[in-house]
């Protein structure tokens, strides 16, 4: 089941030639604040777009394009100035803090493991988790499953899930290199979906019915676990700006914000308000 590389990294610059372009025609719009640039998170996207054309309707003659590059992508579009807003599913870097960037939080998010339905395993430790993307658990026989070989699908580096897993998970230790890297979170379910002894990770607002999430040290992942703070690996969904956001980004992510956004695509997105958790 493993993956060509090559062919995952043309679809990755394939993507973020396509959001270059994109960017390039927004900023034409320049001091007029008739276009804004939204790039980053393939995690943050159903929520940028959807609001993205909810706020153009709302406000006739305004343009918000938005593209999913990856969290650190965006990062360093908004920090150059090629982007207004650069969206991400990951904390800044400590390298990436000194760039004058205002972090403006618009969700909460869980990141799920998820494994093929048919798969009979329904939890694992997160110790379990950490030594099977460190390709130190080979075959599902070893935490209880089937004897079947563990097919490893992880994200590439941009990502900000990936970012986010891996400190959640593994800390200092390394994934494992000879794991399928996809550039995508739709890439990596549609992977797991469809092999028997795949096991990635994505954001539990992309879980459905053809991958299944697995529980961690006992917590399902889930609205109320992601609410209350139980489940380990929830985290903040981010807007970064470079200094305070003004005129028609500011506007844009006060739409966001707004209770009618967070109560409809947020939640219709599968994350959680802002104001529902972080405890």
């Amino acid at each position: 089941m493993r993956l060509r590389r090559l062919g995952a990294l043309a679809v990755a610059l394939l993507i973020v030639a396509s959001s270059l372009a994109l960017a390039g025609c927004a900023k034409s719009g320049g001091a007029s604040q008739t276009s804004l640039t939204v790039t980053g998170s393939t995690t943050v996207l159903p929520i940028a777009e959807v609001a993205a054309e909810d706020f153009q309707t709302a406000n006739p003659g305004k343009r918000v394009l938005v593209a999913g590059v990856g969290s650190s992508a965006g990062i360093e579009s908004v920090s150059n100035g090629t982007s207004d807003i650069g969206t991400s599913s990951r904390d800044l870097k400590p390298e990436e803090k000194p760039l004058g960037l205002v972090d403006t939080k618009i969700a909460l998010d869980a990141i799920a493991v998820i494994v093929n339905p048919s798969n009979p395993v329904s939890g694992l430790t997160k110790a379990q988790v950490s030594e099977i993307f460190q390709g130190k658990i080979k075959n599902w026989k070893d935490v209880g499953g089937p004897d079947l070989e563990i097919g490893l699908v992880n994200r590439d580096e941009a990502s900000g899930t990936r970012e986010a897993f891996s400190k959640f998970v593994l800390g200092t230790a390394d994934f494992d290199p000879t794991a399928a890297v996809l550039p995508g979170t739709g890439q990596v379910r549609s992977v797991v979906a469809q092999a028997a002894g795949a096991v990635g990770y994505i954001s539990l607002g992309f879980v459905d019915s053809t991958v299944k999430a697995l529980a961690v040290d006992g917590i399902p992942a889930n609205e109320k676990t992601v609410a209350d703070g139980t489940y380990p690996l929830w985290r903040y969904l981010h807007f970064f700006t470079k200094g305070d956001p003004k005129g028609l980004a500011k506007a844009y992510i006060d739409y966001i914000l707004s209770a009618d956004v967070q109560n409809t695509v947020v939640r219709d997105a599968g994350f959680l308000p802002i104001t529902e958790g972080g405890k």
